[in-house]
């Protein structure tokens, strides 16, 4: 049996090297479940952008949810907002917030209350 304290935790300096160092920004400023798009214009000449981004960029050529991205590119959170925050900065991604849902008809959920206090 393997002694636990030499169990692998995953990378922990890749997303400090990712980020250079740098903190994401507020949660708020990519709802997990906004939708992020490519706007299919060109990196600038000089954006120091690395491969994550160009990564990234690809995987939104369709609208995907920040937390599909999240699955899809194996990085936390934080580091991801921070990376998108670097392609919207050069206006190479839009975000768009979740749609707001309307309110449930109350007349469905008491049906649905009823139903269920039949089970």
């Amino acid at each position: 049996m393997e002694d636990p304290q030499w169990i692998d935790d995953g990378p922990v300096l890749r997303p400090y090297a990712l980020t250079r160092g740098r903190t994401p920004p507020p949660a708020t400023s990519f709802d997990l479940l906004c939708l992020i798009v490519s706007t299919e214009v060109e990196p600038p000449v000089g954006a120091d952008l690395g491969p994550e981004h160009h990564r990234l960029l690809r995987l939104v050529r369709r609208a995907r949810r920040l937390v599909e991205l999240a699955a899809d590119t194996d990085l936390p959170l934080g580091v991801l907002r921070l990376l998108l925050t670097d392609l919207q900065t050069h206006d190479l991604i839009t975000a768009h917030p979740p749609a707001t849902t309307a309110h449930p008809d109350p007349a469905l959920l008491h049906e649905v209350l009823k139903g269920l206090q039949a089970l």
